[in-house]
């Protein structure tokens, strides 16, 4: 069965999550933006083996510490969706300009696209690709759990910001409404930052997507 834990990191709290699988006890991260010692901590203390590092999109608070972690530990970098690659390029920039410890740009070992499976020990997850936030945002979707990991894409009583180089508004509506919302309502997400919520209910009382 799949399992997931979500750990805010750095001073954006973002919500990175250890995915593991328990027959295998084989772990990824998504989205390890940084804290990479609390992250470490945690998979130590469940007894997990981390053999990936997952990424919804290149931000600085989602994907700061990648480069450090892959280096340290020689994993396997997977995702975002090659569109993102200029936001990869210019992390160590990200982290100067808002005060995150120096990061590192790197190459992902497989970039993703709409369709993709990826998968932890004996459980696979669905990907969809979700532009908007970012143009080269991904989402993970874990249906035999309910689960999905939608970074910035959709909050609990709001929507990611458009307003970043390359962001556009209409495509993340799109990415919302087409492709998240088919899931299904029962669906739990687990957002870049903040509290779980249903896509049902969002699609009930969001106030950007309410009623599509």
């Amino acid at each position: 069965m799949l399992h997931y834990l979500t750990v805010p990191v750095t001073a954006f709290q973002q919500n990175a999550s250890i995915l593991w699988c328990d027959a295998t006890n084989k772990a990824t991260i998504v989205d390890p933006g940084g804290d990479l010692d609390v992250l470490l901590a945690e998979v130590q203390r469940l007894g997990l083996t981390l053999d990936q590092i997952w990424l919804t999109h290149a931000h600085i608070d989602h994907a700061g510490g990648t480069g450090e972690l892959a280096e340290r530990l020689s994993l396997p970098i997977v995702g975002p969706h090659p569109g993102d690659q200029f936001w990869i390029d210019a992390l160590p920039q990200q982290s100067a300009m808002f005060g995150f410890p120096p990061a590192q740009h790197f190459t992902p070992t497989r970039w993703l696209a709409d369709g993709d499976t990826v998968q932890i020990g004996n459980e696979t997850l669905h990907v969809r690709h979700c532009p908007g936030h970012t143009p080269g945002h991904v989402v993970f979707h874990a249906p035999q759990i309910d689960r999905a990991f939608v970074g910035d894409v959709l909050f609990a009583g709001s929507i990611g910001r458009t307003d970043f180089p390359q962001g556009n508004h209409q495509d993340l509506i799109d990415s919302i409404t087409g492709r998240l919302w088919p899931m299904g309502d029962q669906t739990v997400f687990i957002p870049g930052h903040g509290p779980e919520s249903t896509f049902g209910r969002e699609r009930k009382s969001n106030p950007y997507v309410g009623g599509t």
